[in-house]
């Protein structure tokens, strides 16, 4: 079926957890749209309502709002509410998902919605909770040109970086894969903390002095400098669970492939021994309590 987008008039959201609360706070800010919302606790919302974000039920959500975005935990929890919102979606309505969700689900989910003339982009999203709570997130966006076109200004209230990658599914390809990045070089830094502490060189001189050398990154400056090195692995971060997710997704479309990817196989060894020591809620880069306990 064709698909010719809706004039935008009212937007929805759908999950406002650690980065889905921010977002819609800068949605309802800078979009000058009226916002409808979804959760299933209150406290976000009541949160919200000082920026005129009015709570709603997904059908009424799905009834009303011509984009609606979600974030959401994993790419189960997006079919469940997909699910929920399609009996009532129409030609012309779009949907956004902001979540990581495996590429071949997500892929699936846009051929069906786009065959009822519904829109769709996977537009997952990249960088700490400190820059969604400044608006300042990379987002990576899986759509038609069309699609695309229609939902960059929505997006660009919540980052500085919304990138078009190619069709359905190729946002989540490069997000899945930034992350896979990241959980390697994670565990990379906990090995590099543990040989240096064990001779004679401690993290808080080890950590800055490759900082200024060619092994710097972004990895050693925010999650080494900020997290590793004074130890702290807070709650309500992004999880060693949530990690496991995403490295599965990794792990799921390189055999899929036909590639056998040692690396990032090792790097779910480590994350599943963090979990099994009990660390499985704390921020992800508390592997280092694995390679390294104190």
């Amino acid at each position: 079926m064709p698909q010719t987008p809706n004039p935008i008039a009212t937007l929805g959201f759908i999950g406002l957890g650690v980065m889905g609360e921010p977002m819609c706070g800068h949605l309802a800010r800078r979009s000058g749209k009226p916002i409808l919302a979804f959760d299933l606790r209150p406290e976000p919302l009541e949160r919200l309502a000082s920026n005129a974000v009015t709570a709603a039920t997904m059908e009424q959500i799905a009834a009303k709002a011509d984009v609606i975005l979600m974030s959401l935990p994993d790419g189960k929890a997006m079919a469940s509410v997909v699910a929920a919102l399609e009996p009532h979606l129409k030609p012309g309505q779009c949907v956004v998902d902001t979540s990581t969700s495996s590429v071949a689900l997500t892929r699936e989910i846009a051929a069906r919605l786009t065959a009822k003339g519904i829109l769709f982009a996977d537009a997952p999203v990249a960088r700490t909770r400190e820059a969604a709570s400044r608006g300042e997130l990379s987002i990576m966006v899986g759509a038609t040109d069309e699609t695309f076109a229609h939902v960059r200004a929505i997006l660009e209230t919540m980052g500085t970086d919304v990138t078009h990658c190619g069709p359905a599914g190729c946002g989540q390809v490069v997000k899945i894969l930034n992350n896979m990045l990241v959980f390697q070089h994670c565990a990379a830094l906990a090995e590099a903390i543990a040989i240096g502490r064990r001779n004679g060189v401690p993290a808080d001189v080890l950590l800055p002095t490759m900082a200024m050398g060619s092994g710097d990154s972004f990895v050693l400056r925010n999650h080494g400098m900020k997290a590793m090195l004074p130890r702290e692995f807070p709650l309500k971060a992004f999880s060693t669970r949530y990690a496991m997710k995403d490295l599965s997704y990794a792990l799921e479309m390189a055999e899929a492939s036909g590639l056998d990817m040692k690396a990032a196989k090792l790097t779910m060894e480590r994350l599943k021994e963090t979990e099994a020591a009990g660390f499985g809620d704390e921020y992800h880069p508390v592997v280092l309590n694995t390679i390294d306990p104190q």
